[in-house]
């Protein structure tokens, strides 16, 4: 073969090569010396509702397409896979639809894959420029799999009728199209999972998905930001963050909510400041801390400090629409579960808001004496300077060196979530509503707790377990 020959030869293999490598982004993603990370933990994750806060450009609506892809040709490296799948792209317009979930479903998707395509406007042999309904894709099974694009402007009529495998949200939807959706996947067993910026701030998904994740098994959610997309360049990085004013940088960068006049602890930091339950040593305890409600919730928290003033909540009781009865029960038997301490005649102590020392008219004694009636020692004599309370917070949970001097174990699942919900209203009064773990936190915080005093013949096998305790809290 000629010099001349073996040169085209070898350009007309690359150029099959190059068009082989387009056709197959798929087999690419997420693999080589890059990896986005949480992209992985979103297609590993088995719940059933699963979400990702993004900023823009993070790599969240990645996910949601390459999902979709995944289960559409039975080939999800992570689940069960099934033929004869049927799921819906769910985005806020048509033209949306076309400019971004369509376009990124596409990009994944091989021609050799797809079995038909139906349009709503354009040309079937060139769907990219057009607005599909439906596309009919080759599953490895042997069956036929189907994707069909739906719009929220379309209104909530046109979600009704289907049964569903899954539903992908490329950015928020309202609230009756969610639930509508909902409805569709019951039958299947289903899976929702959604990918967006929450530009809207605090809406029902910042209710329902946000701070309800740790009382709800089925939900999972992830936060994604600029700097977790290993594809994004450092420089394009710095660009966006001048172009951005700093009222909208959380959302677009961070993927976070906001709302109002912000967050009163901005803080807090899941990563950080919540942990796994360990085995305390006894004389870490210091008080358990209640703010009482009867048709409210009362909560009450158990609380200790270590060698260093490092401050753990390790318990908690929540619950609304309950007696003196019931909650006396419950705070001893949580105290009796943690072996916790009491005084000389058995009862446990806790602070409680002064509140608790008045008597109704329908009552002759306060709440305090009544749960010092059931074994509960309480005292009223509780700081409640909300200023100064919440400055007073803001130190524990960062420091001036940086370092945070609180933490919350991760099955006091209600201080969590006020944590994240607790947002300031006009001036420097917080909104009244989902507070009663922040203010029995307030209370005990401003007892100026003190660090326990260090045990001096404390055996080796205790220092190499405290030394571990404190490895597992600086990760």
């Amino acid at each position: 073969m000629r010099r001349e020959d073996i040169i085209n030869r070898l350009a007309a293999i690359e150029k099959e090569l190059k068009k082989r490598r387009a056709d197959d982004r798929l087999g690419t993603y997420n693999k080589g010396a890059k990896k986005h990370k949480k992209q992985i933990a979103f297609h590993k994750c088995k719940k059933r509702n699963r979400w990702v806060f993004g900023g823009n450009r993070s790599g969240k609506t990645e996910c949601g397409a390459v999902e979709c892809v995944w289960i559409l040709r039975g080939i999800h490296p992570y689940r069960k896979n099934r033929k004869n799948t049927f799921g819906w792209a769910v985005s806020l317009s048509q033209q949306v639809q076309r400019d971004v979930a369509q376009a990124k479903i596409l990009n994944y998707l091989p021609k050799s894959w797809i079995e038909d395509i139906t349009m709503l406007s354009g040309r079937r042999d060139s769907p990219a420029g057009g607005v599909i309904d439906q596309i009919k894709i080759k599953n490895v099974f042997g069956g036929i799999s189907t994707l069909g694009f739906k719009s929220c402007d379309q209104g909530r009529e046109k979600f009704q009728g289907s049964s569903l495998d899954f539903v992908w949200f490329d950015e928020e939807p309202p609230r009756d199209i969610y639930e509508e959706c909902l409805m569709r996947v019951m039958d299947r067993k289903g899976d929702i999972f959604g990918t967006m910026t929450p530009l809207k701030g605090k809406t029902f998904i910042y209710d329902e998905i946000y701070l309800n994740a740790k009382n709800n098994p089925e939900i999972w959610y992830e936060f994604i930001n600029w700097e977790d997309n290993p594809f994004l360049d450092k420089k394009e990085i710095k660009l966006l963050e001048r172009s951005l004013d700093k009222s909208v940088l959380d959302a677009r960068k961070f993927g976070r909510f906001s709302a109002g006049a912000g967050l009163v602890y901005p803080e807090f930091d899941e990563a950080v400041h919540v942990i796994e339950p360990f085995s305390v040593p006894g004389e870490w305890q210091d008080t358990v801390s209640i703010d009482p409600g009867l048709n409210n919730p009362l909560s009450a928290h158990w609380y200790c400090v270590d060698w260093d003033g490092n401050i753990y909540v390790v318990a908690e009781h929540f619950a609304s629409g309950k007696d003196i009865d019931f909650h006396a029960r419950a705070i001893k038997e949580i105290s009796r579960k943690l072996n916790w301490k009491t005084d000389c005649k058995g009862r446990v102590s806790a602070l409680i808001d002064s509140a608790a020392n008045q008597r109704t008219l329908s009552s002759v004694k306060s709440v305090s004496e009544l749960f010092y009636e059931r074994g509960i020692n309480v005292n009223s004599n509780v700081n409640k300077d909300i200023f100064a309370g919440i400055s007073r917070v803001k130190s524990f949970l960062k420091q001036s060196n940086g370092e945070a001097n609180l933490y919350i174990f991760s099955n006091c699942v209600n201080m969590i979530r006020e944590f994240k919900g607790y947002f300031w209203a006009a001036g420097d009064a917080p909104v009244k509503r989902d507070d009663h773990c922040m203010d029995e936190l307030r209370y005990y915080i401003m007892t100026r707790p003190k660090p326990v005093e260090r045990c001096v013949s404390a055996s080796p096998v205790l220092k190499d377990k405290l030394r571990r305790i404190k490895k597992r809290l600086r990760r």
